[in-house]
């Protein structure tokens, strides 16, 4: 006699709740959104600092993408108040640009500084914590912060 198949409605799926999953993907989605703009203003903000300005050409070198992609980002950045730019001169950042920039800058610190906490190498650490960085939850990051202060209190 064939067993009786079972099947399971996504009602009674295990994991969270319908809405809940929705509300994670559009996280996801916000967090996929926003950087882009993160990367490129943390990068700006560091070639600043190096040489005092950033410029197309150097940005391209760094990103490893062509003149005419990091133009049109620029252009996006400019439309949405990161940046101010003119045509062959150097990118400045908006005080909404180096906001961006510095929280996006301290998050990657605080991942990787996790991360090698863990024991991962510090270039592994570097690079997954490019990655991690415009996805971790402000909850989320106070906990590795707080994390980290232990370690460090630990070790002094």
């Amino acid at each position: 006699m064939p067993r009786k198949k079972t099947t399971t409605t996504p009602a009674e799926a295990p994991g969270p709740a319908p809405v809940e999953r929705a509300a994670r993907f559009k996280r996801v989605r916000e967090s996929h959104q926003m950087e882009l703009a993160e990367d490129y203003v943390e990068l700006i903000a560091d070639l600043i600092e190096e040489k005092g300005e950033a410029r197309v050409v150097d940005l391209s070198v760094r990103l490893g993408v062509t003149k005419a992609t990091v133009n049109n980002t620029i252009q996006r950045l400019q439309r949405d108040g990161f940046v101010t730019s003119q045509p062959y001169r150097a990118i400045f950042l908006t005080d909404k640009g180096r906001k961006v920039a510095v929280a996006s800058r301290e998050r990657h610190l605080i991942v990787r500084d996790l991360l090698v906490a863990l024991g991962v190498d510090a270039a592994t650490a570097d690079a997954d914590a490019e990655g991690i960085e415009h996805h971790v939850s402000k909850a989320t990051l106070d906990v590795f912060r707080r994390h980290l202060g232990k370690e460090r209190r630990r070790r002094s």
